[in-house]
């Protein structure tokens, strides 16, 4: 019985992965996850339904045997965080360079049908050009940027070189319900959304007119599966993002405006690494992938905030 593997399927995307392909009813879905940054709540609706392996992607001998025979692999897996990759590089880079090398080795070695990569858009840096284009040279400014750089070449490499089939999809802030806020490594909407329903002012860094192409999380998931079923795409990699641009101020006022409160921002300095403009360009994921992003930044936004506004979300 074919099956699929979704590393760090206990995180936030990768959870919404799962529950999108046991949506459109994959038999056996095996999630690896080391819960270092996952949560086994997040897959609490559909725990019975699937096989939760607590395995680390470091090892190499515990994921093998978990990948082999795989109609496809998602490999979500990773340290996500810039300031974290800046601060402690080590972790990061065990799990993001050598992690994703022994995801791909165990799936060339276990004839696994197609990897498909949560590649990021921070290995753009800061272009003046925009709409980023997949044919831009890549400019990373952190650790994380260039680890998940390296992910995408050697996602090429395996293809070339042993056949193996991969897709990388380059995620531009990814936001949604159980995105985590309860660490300060955590992505600005989920700290948002915690700050407003706390009624607090948030910190944003900088001026906050630095912008993000925010994609909400059930159309990335979608477009992995998308990734995972195309044609003649192996070996290339794809913006997965929405297309739009919105401001960090921007986001906030929207949230004020969704609560009827009015709670200015405290700034604080620009951090390093940080990426002052991003938005992607999607056109090459249109033609290729079918990506047709069906959510809104108002309405993901609603969504997200409902999602936070019950006694379990954290």
């Amino acid at each position: 019985m074919s099956h699929y593997v979704v590393t760090g399927g206990a995180g936030f995307i990768g959870s919404a992965i799962v529950r999108r392909l046991l949506g459109e009813g994959a038999r056996k879905v095996v999630v690896i996850d080391n819960l270092l940054t996952g949560r086994e709540s997040n897959l609490e609706e559909v725990r019975a339904s699937i096989d939760f392996q607590r395995a680390d992607i470091r090892r190499y001998e515990e994921i093998a045997p978990l990948v082999r025979g795989a109609a496809a692999v998602f490999h979500e897996a990773a340290i996500p965080s810039v300031p974290r990759s800046i601060e402690d590089p080590v972790p990061s880079h065990e799990v993001n360079i050598d992690g994703t090398f022994n995801v791909l080795r165990a799936a060339r070695e276990g004839q696994a049908g197609r990897v498909v990569y949560a590649a990021s858009s921070s290995a753009y840096g800061d272009t003046q050009v925009l709409p980023k284009v997949e044919t831009m040279a890549p400019h990373p400014k952190s650790p994380y940027a260039l680890q998940k750089l390296t992910g995408e070449y050697y996602c090429s490499v395996f293809s070339q070189v042993y056949g193996l089939e991969t897709v990388a999809l380059r995620y531009f802030n990814v936001y949604g319900p159980r995105q985590d806020p309860s660490s300060p490594y955590s992505g600005v909407l989920s700290l948002f959304m915690k700050a407003i329903l706390e009624r607090r002012a948030p910190t944003i860094f900088g001026d906050g007119e630095q912008s993000r192409d925010f994609t909400y999380v059930d159309d990335v998931a979608e477009l992995n599966l998308k990734a995972a079923r195309a044609k003649n795409v192996s070996g290339r990699t794809y913006n997965g993002g929405n297309g739009g641009r919105i401001t960090l101020n921007e986001a906030w006022a929207l949230l004020q405006k969704l609560e009827g409160v009015t709670i200015p921002a405290k700034y604080g300095p620009p951090r390093p690494g940080d990426v002052r403009d991003s938005q992607a360009d999607i056109v090459a994921a249109v033609r290729d992938l079918g990506h047709a992003p069906r959510f809104s930044f108002d309405e993901g936004m609603r969504r997200t905030l409902e999602w936070y506004r019950q006694p379990t979300a954290e």
